[in-house]
Parts: C-alpha cells; sequence; structure tokens
C-alpha cells in the first residue's frame, strides 16, 4: 500500500537531496507514484544510522543510498516495506 490514492494522486513534492561523499547503491523500489512518495522513503532511509542521504525517485522507481559503509540491504529493505513500498532489490552499486 503506498501513500497515494488507487489512482496515483497525492499532493506533495519531490525531494532534493545533496549526496556527500560515500557508497553509493541503487535500489528498485515498486508502488512510488507520487512526490510524497519519494519523500516517505527518503525520509525512512534517510534516518538509518551510517547513511548519509537517500533519494527515491518515483517516475523511474530507483532509491539512491549514500552512506558511510556498505549498506545492509535487510535494513534498507525493512525501512521501505515500513513506509509501504516494495523493494525489489539492487539496481547496482557503485
Amino acid at each position: 500500500m503506498s501513500c497515494c490514492s488507487s489512482e496515483g494522486h497525492h499532493s506533495g513534492g519531490g525531494t532534493d537531496i545533496a549526496f556527500t561523499a560515500g557508497i553509493t547503491t541503487v535500489y528498485t523500489v515498486t508502488g512510488m507514484t507520487c512526490g510524497h512518495c519519494e519523500q516517505s522513503i527518503s525520509a525512512a532511509v534517510s534516518a538509518l544510522d551510517g547513511v548519509h542521504a537517500g533519494q527515491a525517485d518515483a517516475a523511474t522507481g530507483p532509491v539512491t543510498v549514500v552512506s558511510a559503509a556498505e549498506p545492509s540491504d535487510a535494513l534498507i529493505g525493512t525501512a521501505i516495506t515500513n513506509t509501504g513500498y516494495t523493494l525489489s532489490g539492487r539496481a547496482s552499486a557503485h
């Protein structure tokens, strides 16, 4: 279940986060449809210990995470699931 109506509508804007140096990992997430979805996921991921920043993109589905060390996929997955979305897996890691 996402934060949006069944038609995918919600008022709200996207989130722009300036990333700092660290390990960048991109995850694929399903269920995002708007800026509020992006904000919910970005905030949940960014709140995790060791994460410098997180940014979700509802238009294409990735969530980019910048962390001090290799991120825990399980912790990222739990944060995303707790916001009502589905983590499909890693898209790539840099």
